[in-house]
């Protein structure tokens, strides 16, 4: 497959009316296993506005949006997503090669995996968890974080999961906004080589005001840790010894299935509810669509590995629901990409025959920074036949680094475009394209639209930038935002209440094909004397010159220009050492790529850059950084510890300036 134009363009209307749509959603949640049949497949209210003609649209107060998917439906997610396998006859097909960063290795069969899941609903239901609870997961990417995180489905109960590495400040936000009555955690996990102690920020996150009865302990490391009688209870001794039979009961397709805490630029973390029936059928389907081999009959040899925390909206539904709902076998990894050597990856790969991996830019950056001459020929990685990335654009020159080096120069590279809120793709080119333009996430998915509009809602020309807004929702869209339905209409639909529209909070344009690219969020587009750059296009120039692994671009103020950029980058052992030397090469490199009004004013070196889980790189942090400001949240990072080392740069830089 070659480097152009994709097959199809965004303009072309996948369906011709709303009903032919619906009709589409309603096939494609007859995939799955329902135990009472929907009587209506959607309805939808969009914002009413609630204030007379005299108050001015900026002031006007508007309804919450009502979102509803295949109403009167009654199923189980877990049952969909194991039981109905192994009575099909499949329960000896490997649902879960689960490999350890020591190296410790266990294969999980379908059939096995419902024993499990069983063993675990059956503990909390022992534990007085029941229906419409809530339970948050403390756990690394172990085998045990999927079971528990299925047996609460099976069970009704609502789940949380909190990504291992988070701190007890974040932990303790989740575990009181949700008022869970369990949380779920280990004693330690394994990380970069060593055995960290988890279970301490589990016990200050229980310290404080909330509903929590027990705390369910996994035992992962053998470390020593506190404990609390009667309130602290081990997995081996609860959920091991449980009954691995256990009778699940179906649930209304709008029951809540899982509450995903998502990092806004500003106040508290929001949690969006998702819901069974709607959730898992966008869910199911999009893997298939977008994973699956297209060669039906090729389908049984198909491993798929997406490489997020378990943690992460990508996880929830290209690693666990997504995947098992198709009966799938994929891999999962509780360690870092670099222990115990910066193949860790290409060896797994080898290892189980991955056909799919689906990672994150920054993960492909890293692996550009480690192998600088390109992957040697020690690992076989001819079993992938396709690619894919997700969290933020994918840098042109990473896309093409990926394909070239993982992917033989000739599988395709999916780069999907969706959020937390969406629940599942919602942009993406398709793997039987036969042309990929790097970096562009192409156009909608069947079922679902997208626009681009200016900000009273009028559709942009190609080339100009606008704010993608998602027009047409699917079922997994997010419901609500826990505890907090006006943050929910005012984060997302009330710039564009009267239209019914989503904002997503990103920018992006139209090329001239019509085909979507993302450029990063509104939030970080930089205004330089009069010209809206995008951080990400600045970044992708960066990051093709070979002295730099990643990048990260971020706005500050400046009296003549209005914003100036910052350029925060992590350099390669090759890079030069003089700073001077960096910045001018650098500075030159960005004026070649777009020109001299995206230099960078700025070129700090650091030795990483923050990011989410997700892999989004928080440049608001790295404003804050370099002007000395007051830090925001940095609760949602993947690498706090970071940020001590970017503002000892900072101050450095600082001092020299006033020097």
């Amino acid at each position: 497959m070659g480097v152009g134009t994709a097959t199809q363009t965004a303009a072309e209307p996948e369906f011709a009316t709303e009903s032919e749509r619906i009709a589409f959603w309603e096939e494609a949640a007859r995939r799955l296993q329902w135990e009472t049949p929907w009587h209506t497949a959607h309805r939808f209210t969009p914002p009413q506005r609630l204030s007379g003609p005299d108050v001015p649209e900026a002031d006007a107060e508007y309804t919450v949006p009502e979102i509803e998917w295949f109403a009167g439906g009654r199923l189980n997610v877990a049952v969909n997503c194991v039981d109905r396998h192994v009575a099909a006859g499949r329960g000896n097909k490997v649902a879960l090669h689960c490999e350890g960063e020591p190296g410790d290795r266990r294969s999980i069969t379908y059939a096995q995996l419902q024993k499990e899941v069983s063993k675990a609903a059956n503990a909390l239901l022992a534990l007085g968890i029941e229906k419409g609870d809530r339970v948050v997961i403390y756990l690394p990417v172990i085998a045990e974080t999927i079971i528990i995180t299925l047996a609460c489905a099976r069970i009704g109960a609502v789940h949380s999961l909190v990504f291992g590495g988070f701190s007890a400040e974040a932990l303790k936000f989740r575990v009181e906004d949700t008022r869970a009555k369990l949380l779920v955690t280990t004693d330690g996990q394994f990380r970069r080589g060593t055995a960290v102690p988890v279970k301490d920020n589990a016990d200050e996150a229980v310290s404080g005001e909330n509903a929590i009865e027990h705390v369910l302990v996994v035992k992962r490391t053998g470390c020593d840790i506190a404990w609390t009688e009667g309130r602290d209870v081990w997995w081996h001794d609860t959920v091991d010894t449980a009954s691995d039979v256990h009778e699940p009961e179906s649930f209304d397709a709008e029951t809540p299935l899982f509450i995903m805490y998502t990092s806004g630029t500003t106040g508290k973390p929001k949690g969006l509810v998702h819901t069974m029936g709607g959730y898992l059928t966008q869910a199911s389907w999009s893997y298939e669509f977008l994973f699956a081999n297209p060669d039906e009959s090729a389908r049984g040899q198909d491993v798929h590995w997406c490489t997020a925390d378990l943690a992460w909206v990508t996880a929830h539904t290209y690693e666990i629901y997504g995947p098992l709902s198709n009966g799938v076998t994929q891999v999962i990894f509780e360690g870092t990409p670099n222990t115990p050597h910066p193949g860790r990856h290409f060896e797994i790969i080898e290892r189980y025959k991955v056909t799919s991996y689906y990672t994150a830019p920054t993960l492909v950056r890293s692996l550009m920074g480690w192998f600088p001459d390109g992957v040697p020929d020690t690992w076989d990685l001819s079993s992938i036949r396709l690619l894919g990335t997700v969290g933020e654009a994918v840098n042109p020159e990473a896309w093409r680094w990926m394909r070239e080096n993982i992917g033989r120069g000739e599988v395709p590279v999916i780069d999907t475009w969706w959020q937390s809120e969406t629940g599942a793709t919602i942009l993406s080119p398709r793997q039987t394209d036969t042309a990929f333009k790097p970096g562009c996430a192409s156009r909608a998915l069947p079922g679902v639209s997208t626009r681009i509009v200016d900000g009273d809602g009028n559709d942009v020309p190609p080339n100009v930038q606008g704010f993608i807004v998602v027009d047409r929702i699917g079922p997994s869209m997010a419901r609500t935002c826990w505890g907090d339905p006006q943050r929910y209409l005012s984060s997302y639909w009330r710039q564009y209440a009267q239209k019914g529209w989503f904002l997503a909070g990103d920018g992006a344009r139209y090329d001239d094909d019509g085909d979507t690219w993302i450029l990063g969020r509104v939030d970080d587009v930089l205004n330089v004397s009069g010209h809206r750059l995008s951080t990400i296009e600045i970044e992708s120039a960066l990051v093709s010159h070979p002295w730099v692994v990643e990048a990260g671009v971020c706005p500050v103020a400046d009296p003549k220009t209005g914003h100036a950029i910052a350029a925060f980058v992590v350099l390669t052992d090759a890079a030069a050492t003089d700073g001077d030397a960096v910045t001018k090469a650098l500075r030159d490199h960005v004026a070649k790529e777009i020109g001299p009004i995206a230099k960078p004013a700025a070129v700090v070196v650091v030795p990483d850059v923050p990011k989410t889980r997700s892999g989004k790189i928080m440049r608001r942090l790295l404003t804050q950084l370099f002007e000395g400001s007051t830090l925001g949240d940095t609760t949602s990072l993947q690498n706090e510890p970071c940020i001590p080392a970017i503002h000892a740069v900072c101050e450095e830089r600082r001092a020299g300036s006033a020097a």
